[in-house]
């Protein structure tokens, strides 16, 4: 199985590029887009001067609770930038995404609640709002984080949309809001109160 179909595998049908934009972002944007790939892992993340943004991280079934996560997650960090990543809301009915979010929460990332994003695919024609999660080393604020995505937006998930879709994403001022008055919960506040209740269950 290679890297794509691993990734396949792992996310929804919504969040995945083709394989070919992929492709395309490895080999014409090779000094800021990179893969990490191991027997039991894939990581596809953006580097840019002044920050990270992680595309896709999968860690094999096999291999979770084995630290290969947070090794990935250490060595990013060691390059001293603000790191971003894209989940998805919490899902009650979901225990995965409540694991995903407590990792997140224990790597030390924040929950930029101010930050609205529309995820758009091209493969499926589905929107879905997204949650932005930011690491930052030197207190980075939320409009920082705005900022970045933007210019993320633009450079990694927009990428010659028309040439590999055949139509275009929207805009990036369409996709990518910031708003401190977003009737957002904090989604690890979510996560705690939902672990609060679990417990009181006789």
């Amino acid at each position: 199985m290679n890297w794509y179909e691993k990734l396949q595998r792992y996310f929804p049908e919504d969040e995945m590029k083709s394989k070919e934009h992929m492709e395309l972002l490895l080999k014409e944007k090779g000094d800021v887009y990179f893969k990490d790939e191991g027997p039991d892992h894939v990581l596809m993340f953006a580097e840019f001067p002044t920050f990270l943004f992680i595309d896709y991280v999968y860690v094999s079934k096999e291999s979770r609770g084995q630290g290969i996560g947070h090794q990935l997650f250490e060595k990013l960090k060691q390059k001293n930038k603000p790191i971003i990543l894209e989940v998805e809301p919490l899902d009650y009915s979901d225990s995965d995404t409540s694991k995903r979010l407590h990792f997140y929460q224990r790597e030390g990332f924040k929950h930029a609640a101010a930050i609205g994003y529309t995820h758009q695919s091209l493969v499926t024609d589905q929107s879905s709002t997204l949650e932005i999660l930011y690491w930052s080393p030197h207190d980075e604020n939320e409009e920082e984080v705005y900022q970045q995505m933007k210019m993320m937006y633009e450079d990694i998930h927009t990428y010659k949309d028309k040439e590999l879709y055949g139509k275009t994403y929207r805009s990036v001022d369409e996709a990518v809001k910031y708003d401190t008055n977003r009737k957002s919960d904090n989604i690890f506040h979510s996560i705690q109160k939902m672990n609060d209740k679990s417990s009181e269950k006789p």
